[in-house]
C-alpha cells in the first residue's frame, strides 16, 4: 500500500469526510480515492479556517483537516495554524516537505520545525513503515485534552513509498478527566454560600457538550451567566440569567455583575488576558475550571483550580452541591436586576439599532439581520474589528453553537473561512459571516471557492469605504495622504464569481434584502449583501 493510500485510508477510518486543501498536495488524489471530498480553496487560510470551522460546530466530534503544498503553500497557511493555536481548535494540518535530503536545509521552508511553537505537536513522516504510529499520536492529541492544530508534514520523496499491508490502524479512543474531589467540595461550598457568585463560560462548555448541565447549576443556585466570545451560545441569552457575552465589546450588565461579585466561577475557559476578552476585575475569589492546568494562575490568581472536562466538572458540582441545596433557587431578584440594566443599556443603544439615517447605521443592519433570520438555525461569525464588536453585544444565542466567537489573534478575513466550513457541516444550517470592507480586502477571492464548491452562504458586508477604527489613530496620514480609505463595489465582485450580490443603501431595504438572500441560499446560491452604511466607531464598552 502506497503512503498516500494509507494516510487517506487512516482519515477515513477516523471519520474524516472534508479535505480542504491546495494543490499541491497528493494527498487530495489519495483522499477523493477513498471518498473524502477535497474542497479547494483560493489561498491556504481560508482553507485551515474551514477546517477549524469543521471542527468547532461539531465539538470536536469531527475533525477538520487541511493540506497545502510545501514551500509557499505551507508558509502562507501560517496565519490559520495560528489562529486555531490561539483559539485551541484541533485541526489537522498535513504539509507537503521538501525531500527529506533537502527538509533541514536553508532557505528551504520545514513545516514541522517552523509551525512547532504554535502547535499542539508536530511531526514529520520520515519512515512509512511508521505512519499509523505517527497517526496514531497525531489523532489522539487532536480527540483529548485542549484543542489545538496538529502538523504531521509529508515529505514529498515520501508518496512512492510503501506501507507494510495489512494496515494496522483503529481509530483512537477520545477519553475524559475530571477534577480531584476535594477540591470540589470545596468549590461547591463556596458557590452555595457566595452573595454574589457570576459563572464566566469558555468555549470549553462546547467541547464538553456540557451545555444542560451549566444550565442546571446557574438555575440551581440562581447565578448569572456570561460567556467569552468563545463561550457565547454555551448559555442561551434570552435566559433570565443570562447576562450576555462579549469581549472588547459587552452589554453592560457583564462588568456590572462582575465588578459587584464575590465569586467568580470560570468554567471551561482559559482566563487569557487580551483586549477581546472580558477583563476580569481584581480582588475577586476565583475558580477556575480548566482543562488544561498550564492555564491555571497564568493570567488570573485562582483560589481553587478544577482540572477537567467541562462536563465532568459540573456533574460533580451539581451532585456535591445538591447534598445540600436540593431545589432551585428563587432567581426573581437577581433576574430583575439583569433584566432592569439591560432595558437601561438598550434603551441608550435603540437609536442606533432603529435608526433610518442613510448611510446606513451597521447596528440598524445587525439588529434586522437578527429579527428576520431564524435565529435557532443559523450559525453565524464575525469578524475582526468593528463587525465582532457592533455584533457580538446585540446578537442573542438561543442555541449551542449557533454563534462563533473568536478574537485573541484576530485576523482580518476569518469568518468567511468559518461561515463555509460550518455549512459544509452543518448544511441545514443557515450560514452566515459579518465583516467589514477591510475583511473582505484579505479573503474576498474565496467567495469564488463558496460558488466553485456550491457552498450557500450568505455574507453580510458592512461597507463604509474606511478603516474606520483606525480613524482616531491616523488622523494626519488620512487627512493629508487618505491612508484610511478604501474601497470597491462587491455585490458587483459577488455577482462576477456566479454568486448572489445586492448593494443595499436605504433602511427600508434591509429586510427585503434578507429575505432574498435567505431565499437564495435555500436554492444553493451563495449570497453576498452589501450594506452601505457610516463610519461608526462607538462601541458598548464598559461603563457606558
Amino acid at each position: 500500500m502506497k503512503l498516500g493510500t494509507a494516510i487517506a485510508e487512516i482519515m477515513r477510518r477516523e471519520g474524516i469526510e472534508i479535505l480542504c486543501g491546495y494543490p499541491v498536495n497528493h494527498l487530495i488524489e489519495h483522499a477523493a480515492k477513498a471518498e473524502i471530498r477535497p474542497v479547494m480553496v483560493r489561498q491556504e487560510r481560508v482553507g485551515i479556517h474551514m477546517a477549524d470551522a469543521i471542527s468547532r460546530v461539531t465539538s470536536g466530534r469531527s475533525v477538520g483537516a487541511f493540506c497545502m503544498q510545501h514551500g509557499p503553500g505551507a508558509e502562507n497557511a501560517m496565519g490559520g495554524v495560528a489562529q486555531c493555536f490561539g483559539e485551541s481548535v484541533p485541526v489537522l494540518v498535513l504539509p507537503m516537505g521538501y525531500q527529506r535530503r533537502l527538509a533541514h536545509i536553508e532557505p528551504n521552508f520545514n513545516s514541522s520545525e517552523a509551525m512547532k511553537p504554535f502547535a499542539k505537536s508536530s511531526e514529520p513522516i520520515i519512515l512509512a513503515a511508521e505512519v499509523a504510529n505517527i497517526f496514531r499520536r497525531a489523532f489522539t492529541k487532536l480527540k483529548n485534552g485542549r484543542g489545538g492544530p496538529v502538523i504531521v508534514e509529508i515529505p514529498s520523496d515520501m508518496w512512492n513509498e510503501e506501507v507494510p499491508e495489512p494496515l494496522n490502524y483503529t481509530p483512537v479512543l477520545r477519553t475524559r478527566y475530571g477534577a480531584d474531589p476535594v477540591h470540589v467540595k470545596e468549590a461547591a461550598s463556596l458557590l452555595v454560600n457566595a452573595k454574589r457568585p457570576v459563572i464566566y463560560a469558555g468555549q470549553g462548555v462546547h467541547y464538553a457538550q456540557a451545555w444542560p448541565q451549566l444550565k442546571r447549576l446557574a438555575e440551581r443556585l440562581a447565578i448569572p451567566v456570561t460567556t467569552s466570545l468563545g463561550g457565547k451560545s454555551a448559555f442561551p441569552e434570552t435566559h433570565p440569567l443570562s447576562l450576555g457575552s462579549g469581549g472588547l465589546a459587552v452589554p453592560r450588565a457583564v462588568p456590572k455583575f462582575l465588578a459587584e461579585a464575590d465569586v467568580i466561577f470560570g468554567i471551561g475557559c482559559s482566563f487569557t488576558e487580551t483586549n477581546f476578552g472580558i477583563a476580569m476585575p481584581k480582588g475577586k475569589t476565583i475558580i477556575h475550571s480548566t482543562l488544561d492546568p498550564n492555564h491555571l494562575n497564568k493570567d488570573v490568581e485562582a483560589s481553587i483550580g478544577l482540572v477537567g472536562d467541562a462536563g465532568l466538572v459540573l456533574d460533580a458540582l451539581l451532585e456535591e452541591i445538591g447534598k445540600t441545596v436540593t431545589r432551585d433557587r428563587d432567581a426573581s431578584a437577581v433576574a430583575a436586576e439583569i433584566a432592569a440594566s439591560h432595558k437601561e443599556w438598550l434603551a441608550k443603544w435603540m437609536p442606533k439599532l432603529t435608526s433610518n439615517d442613510a448611510p446606513l447605521s451597521p447596528y440598524r443592519v445587525l439588529w434586522d439581520l437578527q429579527h428576520t433570520v431564524d435565529v435557532k438555525n443559523t450559525i453565524i461569525t464575525h469578524d475582526a474589528g468593528s463587525p465582532r464588536d457592533q455584533l457580538s453585544p446585540f446578537w442573542k444565542a438561543v442555541e449551542p453553537l449557533t454563534y462563533l466567537g473568536w478574537g485573541k489573534t484576530t485576523q482580518l478575513g476569518y469568518g468567511l473561512g468559518l461561515a463555509m466550513g460550518a455549512k459544509l457541516a452543518k448544511p441545514d444550517k443557515l450560514c452566515i459571516n459579518v465583516w467589514g470592507d477591510a475583511a473582505i480586502g484579505f479573503t474576498g477571492m474565496d467567495f469564488e471557492t463558496a460558488v466553485r464548491e456550491r457552498i450557500p452562504i450568505m455574507s453580510v458586508l458592512l461597507n463604509n469605504f474606511s478603516m474606520a477604527i483606525e480613524l482616531k489613530v491616523m488622523p494626519v496620514s488620512t487627512e493629508k495622504y487618505r491612508s484610511t480609505d478604501i474601497s470597491g463595489d462587491y455585490a458587483a465582485m459577488a455577482r462576477a464569481f456566479g454568486g448572489y450580490g445586492e448593494r443595499v443603501t436605504r433602511p427600508d431595504d434591509i429586510v427585503p434584502a434578507i429575505k432574498r438572500g435567505i431565499q437564495k441560499t435555500r436554492e444553493g446560491v451563495p449570497v453576498l449583501l452589501e450594506f452601505i452604511t457610516s463610519k461608526e466607531t462607538e462601541v458598548s464598552r464598559p461603563g457606558t
